[in-house]
């Protein structure tokens, strides 16, 4: 297939099929900001309990590694006969890849934390929830934001996959192209999914960035 067909197969989908790519972007972008949430929501206050009881720290970095070899879409089988098709399966296996990115991030950010800066809160009054507030968070918060970045970019790569088990989502088109041999689906849905995952990294370099100057101003002594 020549490029300037390829091209031309490519804009015709848009003019003829785009309310239908828009759906599957939707449907991609939906499953992976649930997934996001939901992983946050376990590894953040996990990854905290990690940086101050070496034991749970151990364990997440021992979890992490467990979680690391397990090919994504190995899990998404696995879990076919419990859970059955559909978004509850594709969202538990996502969640479960995204975990050791927001674990290790977590733990390492907090126990990047000067205890200098500690006892200076501590000599200005400061309790704890107010060290943990006022310093600890912000000064954890560029590791913590790589971790999330990580996370995201792995979730929307593997969230492709999530289509074999009847999610959505872009993977559709990537799929329908394969076993079509139409180059055209696969283009189409590879691109897009390298450009949600190109403007999660920058976003999030942008904050990470910013997250950094904001320490530096705020807590140079």
């Amino acid at each position: 297939m020549g490029s300037d067909v390829l091209v031309s197969q490519i804009i015709h989908y848009f003019q003829t099929d785009s309310g239908q790519y828009w759906l599957y972007v939707w449907q991609h972008i939906y499953l992976s900001g649930i997934t996001l949430v939901i992983a946050m929501t376990i590894a953040l206050p996990l990854g905290y309990i990690g940086s101050q009881i070496r034991a749970v720290a151990a364990f997440c970095t021992a979890f992490s590694q467990v979680l690391r070899i397990i090919p994504s879409l190995a899990l998404l089988f696995l879990l076919i006969p419990f859970i059955g098709t559909g978004m509850t399966p594709a969202l538990i296996a996502l969640v479960v890849l995204a975990l050791p990115p927001l674990l290790i991030n977590t733990i390492l950010g907090f126990n990047e934390v000067s205890p200098l800066y500690k006892e200076v809160g501590t000599a200005l009054g400061m309790n704890r929830q107010q060290l943990r507030r006022q310093i600890e968070i912000p000064l954890a918060l560029p590791y913590i934001l790589n971790g999330i970045k990580l996370a995201l970019v792995e979730i929307i790569a593997s969230a492709t996959l999530a289509t074999y088990i009847g999610a959505g989502g872009l993977g559709t088109l990537i799929f329908t192209g394969l076993g079509l041999y139409d180059m055209t689906y696969v283009i189409i849905g590879g691109v897009s999914v390298a450009i949600l995952a190109l403007l999660s990294m920058v976003g999030f370099d942008f904050l990470i960035r910013r997250a950094r100057r904001y320490d530096e101003a705020s807590y140079s002594i």
